[in-house]
């Protein structure tokens, strides 16, 4: 089933970070998860072994989280950043708003984290700025109102 709506954008140190998850929770998590559950079936009683619980619930969560990352790093598209001096998946962008530089990457979904100023091209803000250049302005609806950003550099 190849479903090219569902490919993921992701920027190198995106995947190699995906990649890394995967084979953690495969070769570490997962293997000592199934000791844990086979000491905890040889303690006796099931219904009252709260170890054995813990231990099924947290496999059940490493498997779904591990067919998740198989299938995000099947559909994975690596982005470059191009120098097409267009904002795209993959670019670096400083931004002015609100009297200040802010800067931003953008990502595709999967990587991104508003904390670490890393937005999704399916935020807002993201889909906004996509195939602008620098000197535009692109207005983005907020619970608070609207909020010009001014594209000052990308990179």
């Amino acid at each position: 089933m190849d479903n090219h709506n569902h490919q993921q954008l992701l920027t190198k140190e995106g995947l190699n970070a995906l990649k890394a998850e995967h084979e953690e929770l495969v070769n570490v998590k997962r293997p000592a998860t199934v000791v844990r559950l086979s000491e905890a079936r040889e303690a006796g009683d099931l219904s009252e072994n709260s170890e054995y619980v813990s231990a099924k619930q947290d496999l059940s969560f490493i498997d779904g989280r591990i067919a998740e990352l198989e299938e995000i790093l099947h559909g994975a598209k690596i982005i470059s950043s191009k120098t097409t001096g267009l904002i795209d998946v993959g670019s670096k962008v400083i931004l002015h708003v609100n009297g200040k530089k802010e800067e931003y990457l953008l990502v595709g979904e999967w990587e991104a984290d508003p904390m670490r100023k890393k937005i999704s091209n399916e935020s807002p803000l993201g889909k906004a700025l996509l195939g602008k250049q620098v000197g535009e302005i692109v207005e983005v609806e907020a619970p608070a109102g609207k909020i010009k950003y001014k594209v000052l550099e990308i990179g």
